[in-house]
């Protein structure tokens, strides 16, 4: 029993410490998307 609690909050913090990963994965990647955005918008002027 005692394994299996263990096992459930281990599993548990890995996904929330994915969760954070991915959020700011996300952000990284959205401000590329911006900055890409605005060179090219800067070029067309």
């Amino acid at each position: 029993m005692r394994k299996v609690v263990l096992m459930a909050v281990l599993a548990a913090s890995m996904a929330v410490a994915a969760c954070n990963t991915m959020s700011g994965a996300g952000r990284d990647v959205s401000a590329a998307g911006k900055a890409v955005t605005s060179t090219a918008e800067d070029a067309k002027q």
